[in-house]
């Protein structure tokens, strides 16, 4: 009687099976669960921090300007309010979805994410919306404390949603980025210092870009925070020194740009993986 052979070898070949569909909705929904829940555990410094340093910029301007000036044909405090407001929102997006990575990576426990039947689009969804669940509440609780301080409310709620979320996903996926490529907390830091920082004070928050000297008004219109400040104030104040559509539609291929970079480099492991 012959016995029967029972074969050990594997197709490797042959993808693996996603038991779970197409998508992984629970560790989808999971990762963006941790990501909430990692800033709220600390709400004082993710969410009552930055309303503090709203509040500070315009008391500054408002004690070192005094009233009477006016930018754009708005008072100057109407007028910086929508920029220190998208300043705030995409230095938070940034600093969310960047600190998780970096943090995990010098702890030892990437690992965790990086194990479970998770996808690279996955993983970088879940920290995009991580980093967007952030952005919005802080935006929710700056426009509240502008319209009680200053009086002032969305002239074009919708553009200025559009705004928002276009700034929190550039600036979640560029802090994907800066989190995979650091290898260490000061690496993160210079990145903040040199990058995030100076491109965010540099694009008309404070100022008209219309009032620079070439080549400075130029070069102005090649930084894409610059579109994010400027379609912030067009959504809450109606006055914009580019086009609104014009500047809709640079984040939107920004982002577009930054997602698949930080999408290639989650797919490859790089800077993740031994």
């Amino acid at each position: 009687m012959s016995t029967p052979t029972i074969s050990t070898t594997r197709d490797y070949a042959t993808a693996p099976i996603r038991r779970f569909g197409r998508i992984n909705w629970l560790g989808l929904r999971t990762l963006v669960t941790r990501e909430i829940m990692r800033f709220m555990a600390v709400w004082q410094q993710t969410i009552f921090a930055p309303l503090m340093t709203a509040g500070l910029f315009v008391t500054v301007f408002a004690l070192a300007l005094g009233e009477g000036r006016t930018v754009m044909g708005l008072p100057y405090l109407a007028f910086i309010g929508p920029g220190i407001l998208m300043m705030t929102v995409i230095q938070n997006a940034f600093a969310n979805s960047s600190s998780s990575i970096i943090s995990a990576k010098m702890q030892g426990n990437i690992v965790d994410t990086l194990m479970p039947p998770l996808s690279a689009g996955e993983i970088l969804t879940g920290y995009l919306l991580g980093s967007l669940a952030r952005a919005l509440i802080v935006a929710l609780v700056i426009v509240t404390g502008m319209a009680l301080v200053l009086g002032q409310a969305p002239a074009h709620p919708l553009w200025a949603l559009a705004f928002v979320v276009l700034g929190a996903l550039m600036l979640g996926g560029l802090g994907v980025i800066g989190g995979i490529f650091a290898q260490k907390f000061d690496q993160m830091a210079a990145i903040t210092n040199f990058i995030v920082t100076p491109l965010s004070f540099l694009s008309g928050t404070f100022y008209s870009v219309e009032t620079l000297p070439e080549p400075f008004r130029t070069l102005s219109h090649w930084n894409p925070i610059f579109y994010l400040i400027d379609g912030a104030r067009w959504g809450f104040a109606g006055v914009s020194d580019a086009p609104p559509l014009r500047g809709l539609g640079v984040c939107a291929v920004v982002v577009a740009l930054i997602v698949f970079i930080a999408w290639r480099w989650l797919r490859s492991g790089y800077r993740m993986k031994a």
